[in-house]
């Protein structure tokens, strides 16, 4: 049971990712992922279906986000369309897509195929199968976690991050806001396409409506994680956002398992996801003004003091 959590929690870590750098780092409003989502568990289903390798899978996912995230940020650039709308628009082009992908079926099973979690039993055969899976996951994970810490602390990546703070900085320092918003969401939706490929292969089957709802469950397994501790650190903002994906999946997981104790169905789950969301924005607007008002206080106190300080100075 709790193997389980953890396995879920994990693979949807890196959708999580993929939708901090969007929402989080550059501040950037984009519905794409509960599309390329769906088209990351279709495209490597598909290849698995046709014989293809399972890793080759995986990053035909992640090339098939990567594609729809930069349609999104070209839409945005090229016909000043606001982020929201535009990302709005490549999800609705993407369900026709997914459809297409799947030969035109909204499911397609996985249950006669090999996959990456049928492997890792073989693969680690010392382990029991459930831990294998976990281990497994684990190492993706760890993997996508460094590779995206790296990517942040290049100066491509940092100027990505200055986007979602300063944007006119950027443009003063002589690089292209367009450039740096078709890589940052291509690199975001490719993340969340290779979550729903990974989930595709865990759960045996890529359905059409795989994605739908996952910007706000993104949301709030990040909002989850900022509860956790405060950091500006890019490595500690990704493990944060790991730990809130893992905490987000054992509260649905208990609240589905326990919730009939207080007359919580699996139909209330968007609504309590939707209230959770509301409620953390509240609380680290509450947080933030509350901050701020330290800060002031502790600045008018240090500017007291110098000013004590002159007049003890001056007699």
């Amino acid at each position: 049971m709790i193997e389980g959590i953890f396995v879920d929690g994990l693979i949807f870590s890196i959708m999580v990712i993929g939708v901090l750098i969007s929402f989080r780092i550059m501040d950037f409003a984009d519905l794409t992922c509960d599309g390329s989502f769906a088209t990351g568990a279709a495209v490597a289903t598909m290849h698995i279906v046709h014989g293809g390798s399972i890793f080759i899978a995986v990053l035909l996912a992640f090339g098939a986000g990567l594609i729809a995230g930069m349609v999104t940020a070209a839409i945005h650039n090229k016909f000043k369309i606001p982020g929201l709308l535009a990302g709005i628009l490549t999800m609705t082009m993407l369900y026709s897509i997914n459809l297409r992908i799947l030969g035109n079926k909204a499911n397609v099973p996985l249950l006669k195929f090999q996959t990456y979690y049928t492997k890792l039993p073989r693969v680690f055969s010392f382990l029991p199968s459930e831990y294998a899976a976990l281990l497994g996951t684990l190492i993706i994970v760890i993997i996508v976690k460094v590779l995206i810490d790296l990517f942040f602390r290049t100066d491509l990546g940092l100027a990505i991050g200055a986007i979602g703070s300063n944007e006119q900085m950027v443009i003063s320092q002589g690089m292209d806001p367009k450039v740096l918003k078709l890589i940052g969401i291509g690199v975001s939706n490719g993340l969340i396409a290779m979550s729903g490929g990974m989930l595709a292969q865990y759960q045996g089957f890529a359905d059409a409506n795989l994605g739908t709802g996952m910007v706000v469950q993104g949301l709030a397994a990040i909002m989850l994680g900022e509860f956790l501790f405060s950091t500006n650190r890019i490595s500690l903002i990704t493990l944060r956002a790991v730990f809130g994906a893992i905490a987000y999946k054992a509260l649905m997981f208990f609240g589905r398992r326990y919730g009939y104790l207080i007359h919580i169905t699996p139909n209330d789950f968007k609504l309590l996801t939707g209230i959770l969301v509301l409620l953390s924005l509240y609380i680290a607007s509450t947080r933030s003004k509350a901050s701020a008002r330290s800060a002031r206080k502790q600045a008018i106190l240090r500017n007291q003091q110098k000013m004590e300080e002159s007049k003890e100075a001056a007699e």
